[in-house]
Order: structure tokens, then C-alpha cells, then sequence
């Protein structure tokens, strides 16, 4: 395609979510506030500027768009009536329960949600309820920390944004429960698109857990581009996870962006096992002197599914710490990313940064492309980086099976060790028992496993 067919190709593409965005605008929750309407604006404004990005931008060199660009997606429909409690008992934790949000095609759900009593102070609400009723409480954070200047997806995800969850929690909470944002895609009678917007805010000293889940209840196309905001204040410690198991026919962009306060401590974890097309992009900046950042995850791609994890990390301030481990399980055609940035900027003296990836490929046409990458602008700092990508250890079956395990058996043990590298930095308890059971379920050898365990 020439290069006038191409700008010609991007221009309708995004002419589709300019008309769609002239539609969505005089109705949006919120818009009577000058602020929120200045943010939307900007940011489809930025999106017709961007476009999609394509495998020419370095950021996207391993992943192309384009399935996502040449579809046209129709806003989801209100089905909320017509999804029963049940369906989503696959999707709870064990143990005691905790509250709930459910999103059923970007909307909320009061009805299938479960808001249990908080601590004094601690908000978990329907973004489109806090646009309408808390605009003061959205305005200084909202749209502020996710770069939708830089990022076509993110900038349409401002535009569009209405729906989602916010969590405000006082200086000084301790939430002893997780807080579950469930999203689900239902029926729909064609591909559709929703743009999840999330905004936690956590203040000084406050402690949390987050869990943000997307799943499916039939295999149509959908599309979900979500974008979370992150903040957290001086000594605050929260963990967040991703769960994404959507079908084999969704498309999934989501963007984690972390905002450090001093001597803070954020895990990120995330376990990625369904849809055609994932991008998981994490984006903290440690901004506070003394912080500290895990970013942990898990992928496993099967078919022709494709799953790209954009890392990057921001060293803003002396004395933080941070640690990444990745790790992914290929079988069939699938094709796997990892592509990890660390950026010590310049004052960010006694930096101590370490980014591990690893990947166990089950078939000859399974692929993996891996970049990890430093950027060090300052010159007192412990940076460390590495790639592995192998097969399951022959001799390790071997081993198994001079002790009366069978071959399949032992090659079921060794991937759910591979796997349990991952999920034992996972801390909570129901939601690591939760996760153990879905990737066994996910191993081609899973029956197999629970027997032996």
C-alpha cells in the first residue's frame, strides 16, 4: 500500500470514532462540567492526530493492529437485565466475599454487584455516578497521569470514557478484603467496543488490593480498551492485579499507569490467558524517593492468539527499588511479546532496577519476541536485565519419571512449576488459589495435574 493509500486507510478509520464521538458527547455522564468536556475533546482530537499505531512505531514493531483498526465496532448494548447471577460464579474468589463491581458490556451493574461494608472514607463507585455526583473528586486526578498525548488507545479510551470504577481511600485505611472490578462481555449480535475507565486513588499510608477482570460469556467479537490510573501516597501499599481470560475472538488494550508517592510500595500482577489480540501495557513512575514496584506476571497463549506485555518503568527519584518477572507459556501458533523499559532519569541516584523474561515454547511454530531495555541518565545505579527463552528440560522428565510418574504427568508438573514461579508472588491468598485453579485448567495437561497434586 503506498503511502497515500495508507494516510487515506488511517483517516477513515478514525473519521469512524470522530462521527461515533459526535454521537456519544451530548449524552455522556458528566458533561455539563467544563473540565471533563475539555478532556474528551482532547483526547479524540489526539486520536485523529495519532491514528492506530502501526509496526513502524518502535513501541509496536512486534504487533500489529490492524484486525482491530479494519473492524467496525458498535457500541455495546444495555444488557444488564439479561445476565443471571449465576453465570458468574466461575469468576469469584474462594473464602469470604468481598465487593464487587460488575460491568456487564462497559455499563454497571448494580444488581450483580456486591458492596460490603468499607472502612470509614473508603469510596468503590461507578466512575459515570462519581462524574456526576463527585466531579471534585475526579478532577485532580482524572486523565491527569495516563499519557494520551502519546498513545492512540489511551486517547480514545479519554474520549470516550464514562463508565468504570473509582476507589478512593482516606489516609491511613486498611482494607482487609480485595476490591473486585468484574467486566463482562455478553451478547452483543456484532463487534463491539467499550472503553473501561478505572481511577484508584490511595492516600498516605492507606493499604489495598485491587483486582481488575475481564472475562467473556460468549465468543463474539468484542473489544474492550481499558485504562487504569493508579495513585498512591506517601507509605502506601497496594497491590493490583489483571486477570484477562476473555474468548478466543476479543480484542484487549489495557493500560496500567502507576503514579509513586515517597517511600511507597506497589505490586502489579497480572495472568493473561484469553483473547485474539491482548496488549497489557504497565506504566509506573516512581516519582517519591524511597519507592518500591513489582511488576509480576503471567501470559499463556494457545492457537493463534497474540499477547504483547509493554513494560516500562520511570526511575524519577533517588532510592527506589524495582523488580520485574515475566513470564510466558507458548503452544500452537501463538505469539507472545515482552518488551520491558527502564528509565533512570537523571536524579534518580541509587536506582536499583532488575527485569527478568522468561518463556517455555510447547510447539515448533509458537514464538516469542523479547526486548528488554535500559535507558540510565544518571550514573550511581544498579540496573540488571535478562531474556531466557527455552523448552520444557528433557532431563527434568526424565528425572519424574525414574520415580514412577508418567511422561505426561511430569510435563504437566514442570509447566504448573513454571507457571507457580509467577504465582507465588501473588500474596492474597483466595486470589492465588483462584488463579493456581484457572492456569491448571488452562495446561493442555490439567486433567492430569490435579490427579497428581
Amino acid at each position: 500500500m503506498g503511502e497515500v493509500e495508507t494516510v487515506a486507510a488511517v483517516t477513515r478509520e478514525t473519521d469512524r470514532y470522530q462521527e461515533a464521538f459526535a454521537r456519544f458527547e451530548p449524552g455522556a455522564a458528566g458533561n455539563g462540567q467544563a473540565w471533563l468536556r475539555s478532556l474528551r475533546r482532547a483526547g479524540i482530537a489526539r486520536f485523529g492526530e495519532l491514528g492506530f499505531p502501526t509496526t513502524h512505531d518502535e513501541d509496536w514493531r512486534f504487533t500489529s493492529v490492524e484486525p482491530i483498526a479494519k473492524t467496525t465496532f458498535a457500541p455495546a448494548r444495555d444488557v444488564r437485565a439479561g445476565v443471571a447471577p449465576r453465570a458468574l460464579a466461575p469468576f469469584t474468589f474462594p473464602g469470604p466475599p468481598c465487593t464487587r463491581l460488575v460491568f456487564v458490556n462497559g455499563r454497571y451493574a448494580p444488581a450483580l454487584s456486591s458492596l460490603r461494608p468499607l472502612p470509614g472514607g473508603v469510596k468503590a463507585v461507578s466512575l459515570a455516578q462519581a462524574l456526576s455526583a463527585e466531579g471534585d473528586l475526579l478532577e485532580p486526578h482524572l486523565a491527569r497521569y495516563a499519557e494520551y498525548q502519546q498513545d492512540a488507545f489511551t486517547a480514545l479510551n479519554t474520549a470516550f470514557m464514562e463508565d468504570g470504577a473509582f476507589v478512593l481511600i482516606p489516609r491511613g485505611a486498611v482494607l482487609d478484603e480485595p476490591i473486585h472490578f468484574l467486566y463482562v462481555a455478553t451478547e452483543a449480535g456484532a463487534p463491539t467496543i467499550t472503553h473501561p475507565r478505572n481511577l484508584i486513588v490511595a492516600g498516605d499510608d492507606s493499604q489495598a488490593t485491587v483486582v481488575e477482570d475481564y472475562v467473556s460469556l460468549t465468543e463474539e467479537v468484542s473489544f474492550s480498551n481499558a485504562v487504569t490510573e493508579l495513585v498512591v501516597g506517601q507509605n502506601g501499599v497496594l497491590s493490583h492485579y489483571l486477570i484477562e481470560r476473555e474468548s478466543a475472538q476479543a480484542f484487549n488494550v489495557s493500560t496500567l499507569r502507576i503514579q509513586q508517592g515517597r517511600s511507597s510500595n506497589v505490586a502489579s500482577h497480572s495472568v493473561l490467558v484469553g483473547g485474539a489480540l491482548v496488549r497489557n501495557n504497565i506504566h509506573p513512575v516512581l516519582a517519591g524517593e524511597g519507592g518500591e514496584c513489582l511488576i509480576n506476571g503471567l501470559f499463556m497463549g494457545t492457537g493463534r492468539q497474540h499477547m504483547d506485555n509493554y513494560m516500562k518503568v520511570e526511575h524519577a527519584a533517588p532510592h527506589c527499588d524495582s523488580r520485574q518477572f515475566y513470564q510466558g507459556i507458548l503452544d500452537g501458533q501463538s505469539r507472545g511479546v515482552f518488551h520491558g523499559r527502564i528509565i533512570v532519569h537523571k536524579d534518580a541516584q541509587k536506582t536499583d532496577a532488575k527485569q527478568t523474561n522468561r518463556n517455555l515454547l510447547l510447539s515448533e511454530e509458537a514464538q516469542i519476541d523479547t526486548k528488554p531495555q535500559l535507558e540510565i541518565y544518571a550514573d550511581d545505579v544498579k540496573c540488571t536485565h535478562g531474556a531466557t527463552i527455552g523448552q520444557i528440560d528433557e532431563g527434568a522428565i526424565f528425572y519424574l519419571r525414574s520415580r514412577g510418574i508418567a511422561a505426561e504427568s511430569a510435563r504437566a508438573l514442570l509447566l504448573f512449576a513454571f507457571a507457580g514461579e509467577s504465582l507465588q508472588r501473588m500474596k492474597v491468598a483466595p486470589i492465588r488459589k483462584h488463579l493456581e485453579a484457572l492456569v491448571t485448567a488452562w495446561l493442555p495437561q490439567g486433567k492430569l495435574l490435579e490427579d497428581v497434586r
